[in-house]
């Protein structure tokens, strides 16, 4: 079983299998990877029934042009959803915004300050983004667009040595430029809106943009030439989005008392913070220890997060229920996050995710993504183990010494991409 699990995974031998071992000997050889493994052959099985599939004779292409069918049907299914709660005049990208910001969960986020966001602006100023929004003047563009979409923009049309000057103004911050307000979705939509669509999103094959440092997300407008599946698709990654930039507010707010918290504030922007785990054989991502605290509430350490952060601030919602809970009839996709098919080559993946991303990307067989799906059952595994005192204790002691306000030499973090 460790074998399967490791060609799901797709990962590195024998390091992987050395690591399970240090793992397996930490928990007192629990076999979570074994069980884990097993749950995961069985949910799949159950799936391809569901899919009408037979369980122990479906080849990885009959599953991928399935999956790609029940992606095609299930867009269908929640564009006339959204339609049938928002209404059918807004454009798509604005209902999918709603969906999100009427969704019941805890969206409260460490963000940075508008007025400091403008000033950082002002010094750099965005000459690509203002020439393609049809402005003249920084002044007139923060006029008459939000400052929010704005940097969405940026990030998306300046130059590689303007990102990089922007993420450098970023070490010079403090937890005092943050602010506690409610994260937010962005839907610009006026007509030269609409013109940069048709641009950017072609070229940069995705119209979502994670802000983290703001705690929002930006949904640009769809092209003219709309993706397959391009409502579900954009939901999905908004969704996943939110959980990512709720996590890296978490993980800001801990950090406040940091003397460089600047620098971290540019770890995060720029990747995913991880922390040192000898135990889990280098590190281990923040995300992974949100998910595990938000599953896990009644292990909450007050020694360790209070009085910076609290239980509700390690939530962590799950994309495939929202998904359900914004349209019922896609509830085929809960708990698919870790599920997948084993083949000769790489698996194939029924994480929602991947599952929409191949789909509107018309991906033949062969260039499957998986990466969703790989990133869920490795959270998943280490959660397994982190369940257990002796390896949670191992990564609680890491946590806690990276949180010494006292400067070091090396500050422990690593930066995921």
């Amino acid at each position: 079983m460790t074998r399967a699990l490791s060609e799901l995974l797709g990962a590195r031998e024998p390091s992987f299998h050395q690591g399970l071992q240090r793992l397996e000997s930490a928990s007192g050889h629990t076999n979570a990877d074994i069980r884990l493994s097993t749950e995961v052959e069985r949910a799949t099985q159950l799936k391809l029934q569901e899919l009408g599939l037979d369980p122990h004779d479906t080849s990885g292409e009959e599953l991928y042009a399935a999956l790609q069918a029940r992606v095609k049907e299930d867009d269908v299914r929640l564009a006339k959803q959204l339609a049938q709660t928002y209404g059918t005049a807004a454009a798509i990208h604005i209902n999918v915004g709603k969906a999100i910001n009427d969704l019941p969960v805890y969206k409260s986020c460490f963000a940075l300050k508008t007025a400091v966001g403008r000033r950082l602006l002002a010094k750099l100023t965005p000459k690509q983004t203002m020439k393609a929004l049809g402005y003249r003047s920084f002044e007139s563009m923060l006029r008459r667009e939000q400052l929010l979409t704005v940097y969405a923009a940026a990030w998306l049309l300046e130059s590689a040595s303007w990102r990089k000057a922007m993420a450098d103004s970023y070490k010079k911050l403090t937890a005092a430029d943050f602010e506690i307000r409610p994260f937010v979705v962005l839907t610009p939509h006026s007509k030269h809106w609409q013109a940069q669509a048709e641009s950017i999103v072609m070229q940069k094959k995705h119209n979502v943009v994670a802000l983290k440092e703001f705690g929002a997300v930006v949904i640009l407008p769809f092209p003219s030439n709309v993706p397959p599946a391009a409502t579900m698709t954009a939901l999905l990654m908004a969704l996943h989005n939110m959980n990512e930039v709720r996590a890296s507010s978490t993980f800001l707010k801990l950090c406040q008392v940091r003397p460089d918290f600047g620098q971290l504030l540019q770890t995060v922007v720029a990747g995913e913070p991880a922390l040192p785990a000898d135990v889990l054989d280098g590190s281990v991502e923040w995300n992974t220890i949100q998910r595990y605290y938000a599953r896990f509430a009644d292990r909450f350490r007050e020694d360790i997060f209070e009085p910076h952060i609290q239980k509700e601030d390690l939530s962590w919602h799950s994309v495939e229920k929202a998904l359900a809970h914004i349209s019922p009839g896609l509830s085929f996709w809960h708990h698919t996050s870790t599920l997948g098919l084993h083949t000769s080559q790489k698996p194939v993946s029924l994480n929602v995710i991947d599952a929409a991303l191949n789909y509107c990307n018309q991906l033949p067989y062969k260039d499957r993504i998986v990466q969703y799906f790989r990133r869920s059952l490795w959270g998943e595994l280490v959660i397994r183990y982190l369940k257990h005192e002796s390896v949670e204790e191992a990564v609680v002691s890491s946590l806690e010494s990276k949180l010494n306000p006292e400067p070091s030499k090396d500050d422990g973090y690593e930066m995921v991409e």
